[in-house]
């Protein structure tokens, strides 16, 4: 039973990931698939383990991450991951979750994409255009930074330790609604003052 609560809490993480960046959280699987015995990819996620996925990973994830820290085009590269953030959702979904079979695989590649493409909603639709409007395209490359590192971190604590993951998210979530919802209170004291 642990492990089924285990690899379906980890399969939310790494969807959640793939929102913020697609290739990060799919690499993080494929080396840890390939390196270590933390996660086992069952038939066709195995794929992720060769080393011609990790090379056009690798590749790919340095592409996004430059791409994302530059304004402007980081809205072109947001239009272009709209697509690919949830399918690698989906997939990650799917491709962790170790109780694939007790859970349908259709129902795991939703549950993914659905994850992943509102994480992907938020930061391209909501946050993002905020902090370049409100930074004048400077706080870029500081917001993207800390998105990769978020991915990157949650990645790897999905696999590893998937209740303090998602204990992370629900923490990260309950700041930013705080910190939300603080700015909000302040504008509406200034304007009725």
């Amino acid at each position: 039973m642990t492990d089924v609560i285990g690899g379906i809490l980890g399969a939310f993480g790494l969807s959640v990931s793939a929102g913020l960046n697609a290739y990060i959280p799919l690499l993080v699987v494929s080396l840890l698939a390939k390196f270590t015995d933390l996660i086992e990819l069952a038939k066709p996620w195995d794929a992720l383990e060769s080393w011609w996925t990790i090379g056009v990973l690798a590749v790919l994830v340095i592409i996004e991450v430059v791409a994302d820290k530059v304004p402007v085009v980081d809205h072109v590269n947001d239009a272009i991951q709209t697509f690919i953030r949830p399918t690698a959702g989906a997939i990650l979904f799917a491709a962790s979750a170790k109780s694939i079979t007790a859970v349908h695989p259709v129902l795991s590649l939703i549950c993914g994409l659905l994850v992943a493409g509102s994480v992907h909603a938020a930061k391209s639709v909501v946050a993002r255009p905020v902090v370049g409007v409100a930074t004048a395209g400077v706080g870029t490359p500081v917001v993207s930074t800390l998105e990769d590192v978020f991915a990157a971190v949650v990645s790897v604590l999905a696999v590893v330790v998937p209740i303090l993951m998602v204990m992370i998210v629900f923490l990260t979530v309950w700041l930013v609604a705080s910190i939300a919802n603080r700015r909000r209170q302040s504008r509406a004291g200034e304007s009725s003052g």
